[in-house]
């Protein structure tokens, strides 16, 4: 891998693969501040060549003398191309023209978050091998330069903890619910008509989106190869208007939350819709914003927030990894990345053996000693109560004799393990109506 300084009277060739929001975004931004770019970089960002599935649609963009075409080999042999930015999603057909382009000489600037989550191990291994670079800091959190955070400006610091809210959609879900006073299907269908949820919304709101994107910020953090099957892992789709009203009441707000945290000598992964003091910063990311916040041993809590997607923030961290690579700093900064994943992983710790307080909700038939029975259970698998709240329904029971009850229970810190026990005793429960929440409570 070359690391001398560029020729700064050549310009910059790039081949870009996708021309959708965020390529659209990324074109604009070289047309409009072409010269800004140049003047920071050194070198002129010359967009030589797209590739779409469509040359012939028509796009509102200024594409003249420019090659456009649906055949990927234009950009893989033209020798003039320098780097290859690829932002199409997905891992098929992109994984292939990502190995093509290192193959055929090429540098790669991706904003492909799924991809990178699945094969970014051996991709990264690839690059390597060829002398060749990878950037990726739109990957995750869209405009907001996390990336760069970790893999340059905290190098000097050991990360003890990563906390973030990394999915717009479901953020904006949850926090619409409570402002607006609707249910979760309610604000599904606004965001999906706003643009802000796909049509099939499920990665973003079960907690796929964020995991993979986790996934990612843990590798280059903590050194350690996380697949989702190690993440602990819940989606907001289950979660009532109720949840997140009562939860204010108590002074909290839920946030689908994403951390990952050294505790002793584990790691600790998880995503899920977690209680928040309400005055924490994470807790007041509204709408479809994101936020990362990070402990380094030297540094202390650091806080980075700001739009996590759209099309000219996400188009902005391309085009800033454009210029990084422009100057040379990208090279230096992938070998420094390489280097560093070759360090010992650290130990997940179990999904049983994580140890927090919890949120639990119960809907009951109204009756003598259910309560008792509740937490009879709790109690033999040592689970400990700080607060209980009773609210009556307007439903009834099943043969119409007796009244439901809500029961919201908020526990002293307890293991998952314990409580994934006492709940599946608590299911067998004859008085139980109705689906069962529990949600972690940040400290």
């Amino acid at each position: 891998m070359s690391t001398a300084p560029p020729n700064q009277s050549i310009p910059l060739n790039i081949g870009l693969v996708g021309c959708g929001t965020v390529g659209s975004g990324v074109v604009q931004l070289l047309q409009s501040h072409g010269d800004l770019y140049e003047q920071r970089s050194g070198r002129r960002l010359n967009l030589r060549t797209i590739v779409v599935r469509d040359p012939k649609r028509t796009r509102k963009l200024n594409l003249d003398g420019i090659t456009v075409t649906d055949d990927f080999s234009v950009i893989e042999q033209d020798p003039e191309i320098d780097v290859v930015v690829q932002v199409i999603g997905g891992i098929h057909p992109a994984q292939e023209l990502m190995e093509r382009s290192l193959n055929a000489g090429k540098d790669i600037i991706t904003a492909n978050k799924a991809l990178l989550y699945e094969h970014g191990a051996s991709l990264f291994a690839l690059a390597g091998r060829l002398g060749r670079t990878i950037c990726f800091e739109a990957a995750v959190a869209g405009g907001i330069p996390i990336i760069s955070a970790v893999t340059q400006a905290l190098t000097a610091n050991r990360i003890l903890s990563i906390e973030a809210i990394l999915n717009g959609t479901s953020n904006f879900i949850l926090s619409r619910m409570l402002d607006q006073n609707q249910t979760y299907a309610e604000v599904l269908s606004e965001a999906q008509a706003r643009g802000y949820a796909e049509a099939d919304p499920a990665m973003d709101v079960d907690g796929t989106d964020a995991a993979q994107k986790l996934a990612i910020l843990t590798r280059l953090a903590f050194h350690t190869d996380v697949r989702l099957q190690d993440i602990v892992r819940q989606g907001i789709d289950r979660l009532q208007l109720l949840d997140l009203e009562v939860a204010a009441e108590l002074g909290y707000r839920i946030k689908l939350l994403a951390t990952s945290r050294l505790a002793a000598d584990h790691l600790e992964v998880s995503v899920q819709p977690t209680l928040i003091r309400h005055d924490r910063p994470v807790a007041q990311t509204n709408g479809a914003d994101n936020i990362v916040a990070l402990i380094g041993d030297a540094v202390g809590l650091i806080r980075f927030s700001g739009a996590g997607a759209g099309q000219l923030p996400t188009a902005s961290a391309v085009v800033a990894d454009l210029i990084d690579y422009a100057t040379g700093r990208a090279a230096l900064t992938f070998q420094s990345l390489l280097r560093s994943q070759s360090g010992c992983p650290i130990p997940l710790q179990p999904a049983e053996d994580l140890s927090r307080r919890y949120y639990l909700r119960f809907t009951v038939e109204d009756r003598p000693h259910v309560l008792a029975d509740l937490t009879d259970v709790l109690g033999r698998h040592q689970i400990s109560i700080s607060s209980v709240r009773q609210d009556e329904t307007p439903e009834e029971s099943e043969t119409g004799d007796c009244g439901l009850a809500r029961l919201i229970i908020m526990t002293h810190r307890t293991t998952e393990g314990r409580l994934r026990a006492a709940d599946a005793e608590i299911a067998k429960l004859a008085c139980l109506r109705g689906e069962r929440i529990r949600l972690p409570v940040a400290d």
